[in-house]
């Protein structure tokens, strides 16, 4: 991470309301996918750090006994645990309130643990060691991330695209031009190279996997509006007194875009790395 920058518990504050809805979903197939791929059953144990609302524990649950979320955000906790309950496996699922580092707090050992675009607000040295020793041999560590580079045009779609760019000069004009994240900055953003990490980890693999997106999906101004604060960047407490002036802009911007209040968009391919435990 950042020389100087630390995580510190105001990363996500006040997203959790938010994320359900604004996220955009992974594609779906990724559960049959993990399915195929790790010859899941519906037994074992899966462990999902930095689990948030339990976007991909709860996608998951039918594969597993138990499912064990972890999060050290306790409103990401409760958003996961009215998703249960909405999905009426909750009697499965067990939300945790921890950081990964401190781990493995006595939780057991688990068949898979997933990562979904969590892994770089971790010391991923430490949790990667820590995951490995957690998982029964055979196990595998998923990571699971939006597939990068595509082009998701929405061409012959009924709706204009969500205006992002404008969105995002909106935010740097109230925020500034340097990444907010918790109370610090990331002027590089956040780290790449986990392959190197979990290698050197003693996982094996990695063995790449695409699950196809590109379905058609239309959002409302709302979703937008839930999208731009679920993120880090532009947590509704990096705004301060200016939240509602903020808030105010981006739903003007929003309705010169689309009148509507509707705009189109395509599913982002997901990316998925399984990294098979390694024998030792």
């Amino acid at each position: 991470m950042e020389a100087g920058w630390e995580w510190d518990a105001t990363l996500f504050a006040g997203t959790a309301a938010f994320y359900r809805r604004g996220r955009l979903p992974y594609a779906p197939g990724l559960a049959d996918l993990l399915a195929g791929v790790l010859d899941l059953d519906g037994r074992g144990r899966l462990l999902d750090l930095g689990c948030g609302p339990g976007t991909v524990a709860l996608r998951l649950a039918g594969l597993f006994d138990e499912v064990v979320g972890v999060d050290p955000d306790p409103a990401m906790l409760a958003e996961a645990a009215r998703g249960a309950a909405e999905l009426e496996v909750a009697g499965k699922v067990r939300w945790v309130r921890a950081r990964a580092e401190e781990l493995p707090a006595g939780l057991g050992d688990f068949t898979v643990a997933t990562l979904a675009q969590s892994f770089h607000w971790m010391d991923r040295e430490r949790v990667a060691a820590t995951v490995r020793s957690m998982l029964r041999p055979g196990g595998a560590l998923v990571h699971i991330s939006d597939l990068k580079g595509e082009t998701r045009a929405v061409d012959g779609l009924p709706y204009p695209p969500v205006p992002r760019a404008a969105i995002d000069r909106l935010v740097r004009g109230c925020l500034g031009p340097v990444r907010r994240a918790g109370r610090g900055l990331l002027p590089r953003g956040t780290p790449s190279g986990e392959d190197a990490v979990l290698a050197g980890a003693g996982f094996a693999g990695p063995y790449r996997h695409v699950v196809p997106g590109g379905q058609a999906m239309v959002r409302t101004w709302d979703d937008v509006v839930a999208e731009v604060f679920s993120m880090s960047f532009s947590a509704p407490h990096l705004f301060g007194a200016r939240l509602a002036g903020f808030e105010a802009d981006l739903r003007r911007l929003l309705r010169d875009a689309s009148p509507s209040g509707r705009f189109s968009e395509r599913r982002p391919g997901t990316e998925v790395f399984v990294w098979p435990r390694g024998a030792g």
